[in-house]
C-alpha cells in the first residue's frame, strides 16, 4: 500500500536567483559588489525585504 500523499508529493523547484550581494566571513553580514553592508542599502532591501544570510542556517537575517 503506498501512502496517499506519495500520489502527489513533487520535488520543489529550483528557481535561479541571482542575488546582488555575497557573505563576507570576516564581517559575518551580506556585503555588496563594492564593499557596502547591503543591509544599509535601503532600495535593495526594498526590492528584496530582507538579506538572508548564507552562513549556516538559512533563518539568520541581517540587521
Amino acid at each position: 500500500m503506498q501512502p496517499f500523499a506519495l500520489n502527489y508529493a513533487r520535488p520543489a523547484v529550483e528557481l535561479e536567483a541571482t542575488t546582488p550581494y555575497v557573505y563576507d566571513g570576516a564581517l559575518q553580514l551580506n556585503v555588496l559588489m563594492d564593499g557596502r553592508v547591503a543591509a544599509s542599502d535601503l532600495a535593495l532591501l526594498g526590492e528584496l525585504g530582507t538579506t538572508t544570510s548564507t552562513a549556516g542556517s538559512k533563518t539568520h537575517f541581517d540587521d
